[in-house]
């Protein structure tokens, strides 16, 4: 007895389609990896159509090349071994190039396909949809039936094409959820090592000078030395402790403040240019008194200024602090940990940290440089 061919799917045949995908779209921020969560939509693809096979292959930026992500009625381990590319494969380039969904018979699926891909997976017709939205090209849906030729309706095949925009809806959700939690695990891990920096570091910096001394120490010194020791320690152990959830950096104090408590305590020859209509938008007060801090330590250690510059200003778009000095001495101060954090808290709002050698105040200048867009930092 000849098998039914399969019923049409209808349009109107209720919302199921939408109820389905509304499901995976739930289960974005769940714990499931990104291969479960791309076979779910492969599943839920061939639950909606005709197909019995489909495989979703994406473009990986990170690694430049076409990996398969998803599959369901075929093996994901036979599929995630190939390397295929678009010029391997013309009916991919088509279906990306027309947003449509393409369907290839036997007599052409060579022409369409590897042959050896072909031959692997028993591929007699197949259907391409583009995995595309919005000006945005991911990949694509590729399905079958399993065996034999078949044709597709204008109703399916508008459907797979529905489906093809919703799946490129929940997959860019996925991706924009998956780096929105990459950024909150930065940024915990910069403030954990800006703690350690700021609370251990020095004291241990502190002590090995003292200890690389070369006359012998006095009793006074070496108390000094066991207190920083055990203040540092229990600095370490509480940074080490403490939940790694992201807090606001609060300094309770002002960055115009600390311009002024700079001047006085670090006898440096500071030259302010901040125009009195410029304000700090609130919640940049921390990472601009951190930039400040860390240049005006280096140019401590690293020169003998003549003059100290620091400039504040911002327009319509961005705030920017710049630190400038002259005096220079030895070799160049470089970039260490403390102005690359900044340089990270900096890129958590979207700005960016500079630093080297200014031309302006050549041969013994240095620079640096803070600039963050306006958009997002302002105070509500």
């Amino acid at each position: 007895m000849a098998t039914p061919a399969p019923r049409e799917p209808s349009l109107f045949a209720g919302v199921e389609p939408l109820e389905v995908f509304v499901d995976l779209l739930s289960e974005i921020e769940s714990g499931a990896t990104t291969a479960e969560f791309y076979h779910r939509i492969c599943e839920a693809i061939c639950r909606l159509t005709t197909m019995r096979r489909a495989a979703i292959f994406l473009y990986d930026a990170g690694r430049m090349r076409v990996r398969a992500v998803g599959t369901h009625g075929i093996s994901f381990a036979r599929l995630a071994k190939l390397r295929p590319t678009l010029e391997d494969a013309p009916i991919a380039q088509r279906a990306l190039a027309e947003d449509r969904v393409i369907l290839v018979e036997a007599d052409m699926i060579e022409r369409e396909l590897p042959p050896d891909y072909a031959k692997l997976l028993g591929i007699t017709s197949l259907v391409c949809t583009p995995l595309a939205a919005a000006g945005h090209q991911y990949g694509v849906i590729v399905a079958d039936r399993g065996e034999g030729e078949f044709e597709l309706g204008d109703g399916e095949r508008h459907l797979m094409w529905t489906l093809g925009k919703t799946a490129a809806l929940a997959a860019t959700a996925r991706m924009a959820t998956r780096q929105q939690e990459r950024t909150r695990r930065l940024g915990e891990r910069i403030d954990l090592a800006r703690e350690i920096h700021e609370r251990v570091m020095q004291r241990l910096f502190g002590v090995s000078l003292v200890l690389s001394a070369q006359q012998p120490l006095t009793d006074e010194q070496r108390e000094r030395c066991r207190e920083e020791m055990t203040g540092a320690l229990a600095d370490l152990r509480s940074a080490l402790e403490r939940p790694l959830a992201p807090v606001a950096y609060e300094t309770g104090t002002t960055l115009r403040a600390e311009i002024a408590r700079l001047t006085r305590e670090t006898g440096l020859p500071i030259v302010l240019s901040w125009p009195a209509d410029v304000e700090v938008p609130r919640k940049l007060e921390g990472l601009t008194q951190s930039i400040l801090a860390e240049a005006v330590r280096n140019v401590r250690k690293h020169a003998t200024p003549m003059r100290v510059d620091v400039c504040v200003k911002r327009d319509e778009d961005t705030f920017e602090l710049i630190v400038r000095n002259d005096g220079v001495t030895g070799s160049r101060p470089g970039g260490g940990m403390g102005l690359r954090l900044g340089a990270f808290e900096a890129l958590q709002h979207g700005g960016f940290v500079e630093f080297g050698a200014d031309k302006s105040v050549e041969p013994h200048g240095w620079r640096v440089r803070l600039v963050v867009p306006l958009e997002g930092a302002l105070d509500a």
